[in-house]
């Protein structure tokens, strides 16, 4: 049986997949950097630090860590004025979240900077629903590699080994996911998948071994949860 759920963030959540891109766009155009949405597409499970080297390396062009920390820091910026007067959450999703938190552990398992999803967490009302967060500074690899899954299950488990309850085991956790490498770790940390086509296609997400493919989270109840996957 399930017990636990493990959200991606970007592309799960919030509908920002766009709004990351053209942030990216508008700091690396800065370094003499063209960023197509080919670039950026392929290049989904990365987390920002390894995302703007891979930039920098397509172009061979040198990094240094002072230009990295600026090319951070004003994506985060481009991107929190993008979301300012709207913060696009995917239709359903609160409801969801919500629905589940009553019957399930619930995790985030992001390769964003903590700062952007404690900034949405704090404006949507939602972070209290989330018994652990990691995000990228938690890990030293990426999506696919399974790190992020793994961790956010150790996390759990210590919270639950404090209220003196058994440990859960990765069978008994489920990935809701919007790319194929983030289906690809969580199926590497042993655990369930549920796919969402809010960024790639159908075909893709099955490609990478999601078990279940939706077109929305609007459409999924705690009943249908345990319908599909117990």
């Amino acid at each position: 049986m399930i017990q636990a759920i493990f959200f991606d963030f970007n592309g799960v959540i919030i509908d920002d997949e766009p709004l990351q891109m053209a942030a990216y766009k508008v700091v690396l155009r800065e370094h003499g950097i063209e960023l197509t949405d080919s670039d950026y597409y392929s290049a989904l499970g990365m987390d920002d630090k390894t995302f703007v080297r891979a930039a920098f390396e397509r172009v061979k062009k040198t990094l240094s860590g002072d230009i990295l920390k600026v090319i951070l820091e004003g994506k985060s910026a481009q991107h929190r004025t993008l979301i300012e007067d709207h913060l696009p959450l995917f239709p359903g999703v609160v409801t969801f979240l919500k629905a589940t938190a009553r019957h399930y552990s619930l995790g985030l398992a992001s390769m964003a900077m903590l700062t952007e999803i404690q900034y949405v967490l704090a404006r949507s009302r939602l972070q209290s629903l989330f018994s652990v967060v990691v995000s990228a500074e938690d890990v030293n690899v990426c999506k696919p590699a399974p790190d992020c899954y793994r961790i956010a299950l150790e996390k759990l488990n210590e919270n639950r080994l404090n209220e003196r309850l058994l440990p859960l085991l990765a069978s008994e956790c489920l990935v809701i996911e919007d790319s194929p490498p983030g289906i690809v770790s969580g199926r590497q940390a042993g655990m369930r998948t549920l796919g969402v086509t809010n960024t790639v296609s159908e075909e893709q997400l099955r490609g990478a071994g999601a078990e279940v493919v939706t077109a929305s989270l609007a459409d999924w109840t705690v009943d249908a949860i345990r319908h599909v996957f117990d």
